[in-house]
C-alpha cells in the first residue's frame, strides 16, 4: 500500500499544494492539495505531471569529473578538493572579479541562494547572476528608483480591484498569481468588474477579457505615453494623490503636455475611441495592473516599466486598496544594489549594474567571459539552472563556457550546461530535500510552506546548500567551530541558539559564515543545510516581519521564530505566517522622500523624446526580417528545462512555429508544414501552426524545448534564435521583439 504525502509544486513560482502517492519509495500519482491555504485545491497540468521531473533518465547520482571528452565518477572529497584548489588559484592569480556564481533562480527552492551568495562574497566577488536578471533587470531597476528598493515589486490587489489590466501577461497559461485561471475568469464574469488585456495577440487571457487592446508589437511605451497625455488633457489625473505621495511630478508632467496622442494611438494600430474609453475607466475605476514579459522583454523594456509607473502614479493606484501593493515578505527576493553606490560593482566588459535586486543579467555573461580584459570571468559556479537552454544566445554561451578555466555545475541531471562542465555535482531533487521559496504573491497575508523529503535520496546526492557548505569549508570560509556547538546541536534548539550567539559574539568571522555554521551543526543533525538555515533566518528575522507575524497570531517574543519554524514543520501544506499592516501601506515606500520618486534622470530624455513619428519610422521591419518573433511563448505545454522527457506532452502539439492565418497565406505556408525560421542569430526548422491567436506580423515559438534527452532533441531551442546582445541597456534580452523571417522548407 502506498501513502499520500503532502508537498508543493516546484515547477513554477506559485508552488501550488500537491498530494503525491508514494509507492515503493517512488512518486506514482499526483493530485491537488485541497488543504493548501493558498492554492485551495488548484493545480495545473504541469504539477500533475510531476513524476516526469522527478524521474528523468539522465539523472546523475555521483560526482563527475571531465577527463578529456568524457566524464568519470569521482569521490566527493576528490571533486570538492580539486574544485576548491582551482577556484582559489583562479582568484589568487586574476582577482575576485574572475569568479561568478549563477544560481538562486529555482522555482522550487530558494535556500541555496544564501549559501551560494555567501560563498561568492567570501571569495571577494559580487558577480551573482540569476534568472531575475534574465527577465526583470529593467523593471527591478526602475522599482529601486521609484520605490526605494529593487525588490519592492508591487502586485495587483486582485481581490479588491474593480479593473485588472493584464499588460503583456497571459495569466491563463503562465499563472504568476495564485489560482490565476480561476481568478481571471471570476473577474471577467463579474458584472461589477472588468478584465482588460493589452496584448498584440489574442492570448488565452485576451480571449476571456472584457476588453482587448490588440496593439502593434513593440508599441507599449508609445501607448502608455499617449494614455498619460490623454488623462492630463482631460484633467483626469489624481491631483490629491500626486500632491501627497509623488515626488518629481513637476519635472515629469511636461513630457506629456501637447503630445500627439492621436498620432501615437494610430501608430499603435488602435482606435482612438477605444483608448479614450480605456483612459476613462482608469480615471473612474479602482484599478490595478499585472505586467509580464510582453513589457519586460518587449521593445523599450525599461522605458515600458518606467512609463507604467508614471501612469499608475497619475491615477493613484500604488499602495492603495484595489490597486498595486507591495506584498509582505518572509525574506526579500534579493537585496538592493544601487549602482550609484561606488561600492557596488559593475561588469568589466559591458559596464552593467546588478539591477535585479543584486543580480546581474545573464545576457552579458558571454561577453564577460570572452573579453580580453585581465579581470574577465574565468570561473563560473552554476547551480540549479541550465544557461544553455534558459538564457539568450545558446551559441554564444557554448563558446564562452567552453573557454572557462573552471565550470562547475550542480544539478539533478546531465543538462546541456553540465555537458560542458569540468565538474558536475549531483543534487537532491526538491522531493528528496527540505526547502522553501520566498515568492510574495498573497497580499495582505504572507504564506509559507516548508517542503520536506517524500522519497529517498538516490546514490550520493546532496542538497545544493550542503554542496556549497562543503566547498566553503575547503575554501577556508568557515571559522573553526567548537565541539561544544556540535554537542549543543544534538539537543534543544533554543539552548543551541544561546550557545551559538555566545560563540558568534566572540568569533569575528561567524556572522558572515552563519549559513555554513548552521549547516555544519544543526544541518548535520537534520541532514539538511537548508532546513537549518531557515531556522536561523526565522530566529533572526527583522522587526517588520516579526510585526507581520504577530498579526498572524505569533506572539512577538524571543520564541517567535522558533514557534513559526515548529508550526511549519507540523503543517506540511503550509500556513499564513504573517499579515501586513493594511492601515499604512505607504510605509513600505523606502525612498529618501518617503514618496514615489518618479523622476529618473537616466530615462528622462528617452521618455520625453518618444514620439509617434520616430516610432513609425523605427518600427518598419527590414526586408530581410519582416516579422517579429515572440521568443518564449508561455503555454501549458512548456516547462523551461525542468521536465526533459518529451513524453510528458505525449500526443500534444507542444512546440510549433505559430503564425497568423493572413501571414501564412501570404508566405504560402499551411498548417503542419515544415518551415525554417531565421533571425540574426541563426536558423531553426519546425512545424507551422496557423492560429488566429497570433497577431499579424508576429511569430510565436515556446521556450523550454530543444533539450537533448537520451540522444534525441525534441522541438526548437528558441535561444538559438536570440542574440545576447539584442537587449535593453539595463540587460534584459528583448525576446518579445526579435526580427525574423519564415520560409517553407523545400523537400
Amino acid at each position: 500500500m502506498g501513502e499520500w504525502q503532502t508537498t508543493g509544486c516546484v515547477l513554477c513560482a506559485q508552488n501550488c499544494g500537491l498530494k503525491v502517492l508514494v509507492e515503493d519509495d517512488k512518486i506514482t500519482r499526483v493530485k491537488p492539495d485541497r488543504e493548501n491555504p493558498r492554492s485551495k485545491g488548484y493545480a495545473c497540468r504541469k504539477g500533475l505531471k510531476l513524476p516526469f521531473h522527478q524521474y528523468p533518465a539522465d539523472r546523475i547520482t555521483r560526482p563527475l569529473k571531465r577527463v578529456g571528452d568524457k566524464f568519470e565518477a569521482v569521490s566527493w572529497d576528490q571533486a570538492l578538493d580539486e574544485i576548491a584548489h582551482k577556484m582559489k588559484s583562479v582568484v589568487k592569480e586574476h582577482g575576485p572579479r574572475s569568479l561568478a556564481y549563477m544560481g538562486g533562480g529555482s522555482q522550487g527552492g530558494h535556500m541555496e541562494t544564501a549559501f551560494g551568495v555567501s560563498l561568492l562574497r567570501g571569495m571577494g566577488s559580487q558577480y551573482y547572476y540569476s534568472s531575475a536578471g534574465q527577465e526583470f533587470s529593467g523593471h527591478w531597476w526602475v522599482t529601486g528608483r521609484v520605490m526605494g528598493r529593487q525588490y519592492n515589486i508591487s502586485g495587483p490587489d486582485e481581490h479588491n480591484t474593480e479593473m485588472l489590466v493584464a499588460w503583456g501577461w497571459n495569466g491563463m497559461e503562465s499563472h504568476q498569481m495564485p489560482r490565476a485561471p480561476i481568478a481571471l475568469k471570476e473577474i471577467s464574469k463579474d458584472p461589477d468588474r472588468i478584465l482588460v488585456a493589452v496584448d498584440p495577440r489574442k492570448s488565452e487571457t485576451a480571449s476571456i477579457a472584457n476588453i482587448h487592446l490588440a496593439l502593434r508589437p513593440g508599441t507599449d511605451a508609445l501607448l502608455i505615453k499617449a494614455m498619460i497625455a490623454i488623462l492630463l488633457e482631460k484633467g483626469c489625473e489624481n491631483e490629491t494623490y500626486l500632491d501627497d505621495h509623488v515626488a518629481g511630478w513637476d519635472r515629469v508632467r511636461p513630457w506629456f503636455e501637447n503630445f500627439d496622442a492621436k498620432g501615437a494611438v494610430e501608430v499603435c494600430g488602435l482606435e482612438y475611441d477605444s483608448v479614450l474609453e480605456f483612459c476613462r475607466l482608469m480615471a473612474t475605476k479602482r484599478w490595478s495592473f499585472h505586467q509580464d514579459l510582453g513589457i519586460y522583454m518587449g521593445r523599450h523594456s525599461t522605458l515600458n516599466s518606467y512609463l507604467l509607473y508614471i501612469l499608475g502614479a497619475v491615477c493613484g493606484v500604488f499602495q492603495t486598496p484595489g490597486g498595486n501593493l507591495i506584498p509582505g515578505m518572509v525574506m526579500p527576493m534579493g537585496f538592493n544594489a544601487d549602482e550609484r553606490n561606488p561600492k557596488v560593482w559593475r561588469t568589466i566588459a559591458t559596464d552593467m549594474p546588478p539591477a535585479a535586486a543584486g543580480s546581474f543579467p545573464p545576457a552579458v555573461m558571454p561577453e564577460e567571459i570572452l573579453s580580453d580584459h585581465p579581470e574577465r570571468l574565468r570561473a563560473v559556479y552554476v547551480s540549479a539552472c541550465n544557461p544553455l537552454r534558459s538564457y539568450p544566445d545558446t551559441t554564444a554561451y557554448e563558446k564562452a563556457f567552453s573557454s572557462l578555466d573552471l565550470l562547475v555545475v550542480n544539478d539533478i541531471v546531465m543538462s546541456e550546461t553540465a555537458r560542458l562542465a569540468h565538474y558536475v555535482l549531483p543534487c537532491r531533487s526538491f522531493y528528496e530535500a527540505w526547502d522553501t521559496t520566498f515568492f510574495p504573491w498573497t497580499y495582505p497575508e504572507i504564506y509559507m510552506q516548508l517542503r520536506r523529503p517524500v522519497v529517498p535520496v538516490p546514490g550520493e546526492c546532496l542538497e545544493a546548500a550542503q554542496i556549497h557548505t562543503e566547498l566553503a569549508g575547503r575554501l577556508g570560509l568557515v571559522p573553526d567551530i567548537p565541539d561544544s556547538l556540535y554537542e549543543a546541536a544534538k539537543g534543544d534548539r533554543l539552548a543551541f541558539g544561546g550557545e551559538l550567539m555566545t560563540w558568534a559574539s566572540e568569533e569575528p568571522r561567524a556572522f558572515k559564515a552563519m549559513p555554513f555554521v548552521l549547516a555544519k551543526t544543526l544541518g548535520a543533525e537534520w541532514d539538511s543545510a537548508a532546513k537549518a538555515a531557515l531556522w536561523g533566518l526565522l530566529m533572526t528575522a527583522p522587526e517588520k516581519f516579526r510585526n507581520n507575524a504577530a498579526r498572524a497570531g505569533f506572539e512577538p517574543d524571543f520564541l517567535q521564530g522558533d514557534k513559526i519554524f515548529q508550526a511549519l514543520t507540523e503543517t506540511p501544506q503550509g500556513l499564513w505566517v504573517g499579515k501586513v499592516d493594511t492601515g499604512n501601506p505607504m510605509a513600505d515606500i523606502k525612498t529618501e522622500s518617503g514618496r514615489l520618486e518618479i523622476y529618473i534622470p537616466e530615462l528622462a530624455d528617452q521618455a520625453r523624446d518618444l514620439n509617434p513619428e520616430d516610432e513609425a519610422r523605427d518600427l518598419k521591419m527590414p526586408e530581410e526580417f519582416p516579422l517579429v518573433l515572440n521568443a518564449g511563448r508561455h503555454t501549458r505545454f512548456t516547462m523551461n528545462s525542468l521536465m526533459r522527457n518529451p513524453e510528458w506532452n505525449n500526443g500534444k502539439r507542444d512546440c510549433t512555429i505559430a503564425v497568423n492565418p493572413d501571414d501564412a497565406e501570404a508566405m504560402g505556408l499551411e498548417d503542419g508544414q515544415t518551415a525554417k525560421i531565421t533571425t540574426a542569430a541563426g536558423s531553426e526548422t519546425g512545424e507551422i501552426q496557423v492560429s488566429g491567436q497570433v497577431g499579424q506580423g508576429m511569430v510565436l515559438i515556446p521556450h523550454g524545448f530543444g533539450l537533448n534527452y537520451q540522444g534525441r532533441v525534441h522541438g526548437i531551442n528558441v535561444n538559438r534564435l536570440t542574440l545576447n546582445t539584442h537587449r535593453d541597456p539595463i540587460g534584459t534580452p528583448l525576446h518579445r521583439f526579435v526580427p525574423c523571417r519564415v520560409e517553407a522548407v523545400v523537400p
